[in-house]
């Protein structure tokens, strides 16, 4: 097996992660699935911020883990969750990175949302 490059954020490929001040609520349908005043906020390059929750905030009993993974040679391997609640749009609706690269080991334990798969992930203040 060949092993991945890890990459280091640069002047080229900036990341950046910070505590996000207000409060993150993800919903579908109706349900709250994620309720945090701990999120974190990457901004990766020319890429929309991610919320990063902490699992602890999140409602892990709706989420139902799949075989699906990713790699980012900057994050690294990315695990991945769907909401069977939301049919097949959520399908894969959520990922992780378990093992998370060192250079944003912050967020370890965290999980993010794809906008487009859950009905919101607000924030307020």
């Amino acid at each position: 097996m060949t092993e991945r490059p890890i990459k280091i954020p640069g002047p080229d490929h900036p990341i950046t992660i910070a505590p996000n001040p207000r409060r993150v609520v993800v919903t579908l349908g109706g349900q709250v699935v994620a309720d945090s005043r701990q999120a974190l906020t990457l901004r990766e390059a020319s890429y929309p911020a991610v919320q990063y929750i902490p699992r602890a905030d999140v409602d892990m009993a709706l989420l139902q883990r799949t075989d699906h993974a990713s790699y980012c040679p900057y994050k690294g391997e990315a695990s991945y969750y769907s909401l069977p609640s939301g049919g097949e749009r959520s399908v894969n609706a959520v990922w992780t990175y378990e093992a998370a690269n060192p250079s944003v080991a912050a967020i370890q334990d965290h999980v993010a949302f794809y906008p487009d798969r859950v009905d919101g992930i607000v924030e307020e203040a």
